[in-house]
């Protein structure tokens, strides 16, 4: 059912999403080709918000803090997946697995080398902050306006 703090969850982490997706986009090599990347970043972001910030909305200010780092992660979580599986088809169409085994080892593979590319001070910061900070506003939103 659509809330008000549904609706603030999905725009504040999409945003935040978006946000630290352009932070991520000077790290990768020059010339790399990152197709809708931040689109798809920023999708999972409205995912996450509108899932799991959106319906605990109304909770108290305490329990904002703690789900909004947990739709912060979540949203990474989901969108290092989906990144890495995405290089790993591509890379089998250009049939670069012997198996599929090997395929399924490299999609982790990805995930772990994404995850540590990206793990630098402003992006863990802005993502710990980001996450506190939505969780707050959706909490603020979802008392007084669902």
């Amino acid at each position: 059912m659509p809330t008000f703090g549904r609706l603030i969850g999905a725009v504040l982490f999409g945003a935040l999403a978006w946000y630290v997706s352009l932070l991520i986009v000077p790290l990768f090599p020059e010339g790399a080709n990152l197709g809708a990347f931040q689109e798809v970043n920023t999708f999972f972001g409205i995912l996450a918000g509108w899932t799991i910030a959106g319906p605990r909305a109304g909770t108290g200010y305490n329990a904002s803090i703690s789900y909004g780092l947990t739709t912060m992660v979540a949203m990474v979580v989901m969108a290092l997946f989906f990144n890495s599986f995405v290089v790993m088809i591509e890379n089998s169409l250009r049939r670069r697995y012997k198996g599929a085994g090997e395929a399924v080892n490299d999609v982790f593979a990805m995930f772990v080398e994404h995850g540590s590319m990206m793990a630098t001070q402003d992006i863990i910061v802005t993502l710990l902050v980001g996450g506190i900070g939505a969780g707050l506003v959706t909490e603020f939103f979802g008392r007084r306006f669902s």
